[in-house]
């Protein structure tokens, strides 16, 4: 555990609040600490407030913000003395809880404030950081997780024994810092849940909260659990259609599409093939915050059978739960262990499966470390089942709201870098599918910060093996397929028949059509699986209703493109699977018209530039955007009775009409 802060940077805040963000972020910055909007931090400051009366406040991380990218409107202010005198009560329901801690918050807009909002309120210094460090996890999560804590803290820290999280957790530390807390103590463990530091200045917090976590990683290493031992030989990995399959299972038993992120690293294949996995992943998870993100539902055997047979023994009990007390079930789990796939997370977005995916990988450490230390325990039955029913989860799943049109869906595009293909992805993604995109260009590959839902591969679609390793990094990332979108394609110069090289045609036909024979073969076994059934959208041309002298290679490319998407659609029908095809034309801003290109092209015809691209009956410019949300719209359920459609999007051309 490194110490990151740097006294340069910090003498560039101007405030508590500014200090506050900077030691958050440091926190934020390791994932062994915090993951994914985990963790909490807090300041405690004087403010007056409009009638010029001083008030203590409390700043405290909003909810929906992560640690690493915090700003300062992240941060709540809450009256501190309201605060105070609830945590003096003997009982208080969590959603009354919430409700205070939003009647009390001092800005307009700001976010709800964290549930453990009281709980760094009772804590007596200026600055509070609490953690999820894996590795006082593996410690407390032992049968002598306790005895452990206190042995290698001693009284630097109040232990608290694990407690649900919300008002009863606050009560309870409170009474503990009322009767232990010392000038000697620096932090504060709670059992099972994650470790808090705390001092007069951001950097006496953030310095004694790295300390603390740096003597759990000593204690580890001095007891062998430290560096876990890696296996030699691995084995065979899964079959990517059997993925597919699995994701099929799930989406069919939750009722909704889901994304899967399947991880067939070294350590998460090891842990799925362990001897008493069956029995130690069932223990539950590290911490309460993780438990809805990665509930737990081993598959454990090669069959999609095997895996429905385990589905519905697991659930039945909250099935019959949710009916008894009215309350809401969500039914998808969240990580599955298979011994031919490793770790494959689950969730209705992309982005949920690769929290969920991050999250186990980080519950893999602790566990295995834990077991080295004697065992692995993490909460009772009882506990998890009570925090997975708990007021403030259910008031989560009935705020879901409506999910996006794609939402756990998958799409791949090719030529995706550019042009309509990048249209496409983009209007794709703006409907919350998971999207892969194809191109020979290497700028399919975001340079800056990538996002979770989409997946750029640099891929010569003429190369039947590079289309099979595009499926399968299709499907290791996401699951499975819903949507092709076929839109690689090349234009050649003019040339008439006469002099038009046998090289160049064949050329032309290897981009515009055999590739797309390919890609609709090779994707055909994973669009039959899509849980709202496969779609097809082929991008064809205009050139195909109404060609032009010197472009045969282009125009027959196109036109036997489009007879092959209507063969596909009556050849598909039976498997769900829609094809439709769109006919665009004069979609100008693509890569190939520079703009030394359309004045060329404009003057030819006596035009300006602008009168050139509304050259069309309706007197109107064809966008790439235009383009792509039609493709979009084809794959909704607007069109969801449609297949075999020929569609142009060009504004009205005289010939084709």
């Amino acid at each position: 555990m490194k110490n990151l802060w740097e006294p340069a940077d910090a003498a560039k805040c101007n405030s508590d609040l500014e200090l506050r963000v900077y030691s958050s972020r440091l926190l934020g910055r390791d994932d062994t600490l915090v993951l994914h909007g985990g963790g909490n931090t807090s300041v405690k400051v004087r403010e007056r407030n409009v009638v010029g009366e001083e008030e203590e406040i409390i700043y405290v991380k909003g909810s929906g913000w992560d640690l690493e990218t915090i700003k300062a409107n992240g941060f709540t202010p809450v009256r501190m003395t309201p605060l105070l005198k609830l945590a003096q009560l003997e009982s208080l329901s969590d959603p009354q809880m919430v409700n205070e801690l939003a009647a009390n918050a001092t800005r307009a807009g700001a976010p709800a404030p964290s549930v453990e909002t009281i709980l760094h309120a009772v804590i007596p210094h200026k600055f509070v950081d609490h953690t999820h460090a894996d590795a006082l996890l593996a410690i407390t999560n032992t049968d002598e997780g306790e005895a452990r804590v206190r042995e290698l803290y001693g009284d630097d820290v109040i232990v608290v024994p694990y407690v649900m999280p919300g008002f009863e957790l606050a009560r309870v530390c409170a009474r503990k810092i009322q009767a232990e807390l010392k000038p000697s103590t620096i932090g504060m463990v709670l059992l099972k849940h994650g470790l808090f530091s705390f001092g007069a200045t951001a950097e006496e917090s953030y310095a004694r909260m790295i300390s603390l976590v740096e003597r759990a990683e000593s204690y580890l290493k001095e007891h062998g659990a430290w560096e876990l031992p890696q296996p030699n030989d691995i084995g065979p990995i899964g079959h990517i259609g059997h993925v597919a399959e699995l994701r099929r299972a799930i989406a069919w038993s939750a009722g909704f599409p889901v994304v899967m992120s399947t991880s067939s690293e070294i350590k998460a294949l090891a842990f799925a093939r362990a001897s008493n996995l069956r029995e130690i992943s069932q223990r539950g998870p590290v911490t309460p915050d993780h438990i809805l993100r990665t509930k737990r539902l081993p598959m454990l055997g090669r069959a999609v059978a095997e895996y429905a047979a385990a589905y519905r023994e697991y659930f039945a009990r909250h099935i019959r739960h949710a009916k008894e007390t009215k309350t809401m079930l969500d039914p998808a789990p969240r990580v599955i262990l298979d011994p031919e796939f490793g770790l494959t997370t689950v969730g209705r977005s992309a982005k949920e499966a690769a929290i969920a995916r991050d999250l186990y990988s980080h519950t893999i450490d602790v566990i295995a470390r834990a077991e080295a230390l004697g065992g692995y325990r993490a909460l009772s039955e009882e506990e998890l089942f009570e925090f997975e029913y708990w007021d403030l989860e259910q008031a989560k799943l009935r705020r879901g709201g409506t999910p996006p049109m794609f939402a756990g869906e998958i799409a791949c595009v090719t030529g995706a870098a550019s042009g309509i293909g990048k249209a496409c992805v983009d209007a794709l993604l703006k409907r919350g599918a998971a999207v892969v995109g194809l191109d020979i260009d290497p700028q399919v590959i975001p340079n800056g910060q990538r996002r979770p839902d989409y997946l750029g591969v640099q891929c010569d679609v003429t190369s039947e093996d590079a289309i099979s390793s595009a499926l399968e990094k299709t499907v290791r990332a996401f699951g499975g397929l819903d949507m092709l979108i076929l839109n690689a394609g090349v234009f050649p110069a003019g040339t008439p028949i006469e002099s038009l090289a046998s090289a160049e045609w064949r050329r032309v036909f290897a981009v515009n059509l055999d590739a797309n024979l390919t890609l609709l073969r090779e994707s055909y076994p994973l669009l039959k699986l899509a849980p709202r059934g496969g779609r097809v959208v082929v991008i064809g041309s205009k050139n195909v209703a109404a060609p032009g002298p010197g472009a045969a290679a282009y125009s027959a490319s196109k036109a036997a493109l489009t007879q092959l998407a209507r063969v596909a659609a009556l050849e598909w029908g039976a498997a769900g699977i829609r094809v439709n095809t769109i006919h665009p034309n004069a979609v100008f801003d693509t890569g190939i018209w520079t703009d030394d290109v359309l004045k060329a092209r404009a003057a030819s015809y006596g035009m300006s530039v602008e009168e050139y691209k509304r050259n069309n009956i309706l007197k109107t410019e064809v966008r790439s955007s235009d383009v792509g949300e039609l493709v979009a719209e084809l794959c909704g359920p607007v069109f969801a009775k449609t297949t075999g459609a020929q569609i142009p999007v060009d504004g009205g051309n005289e010939r084709v009409i």
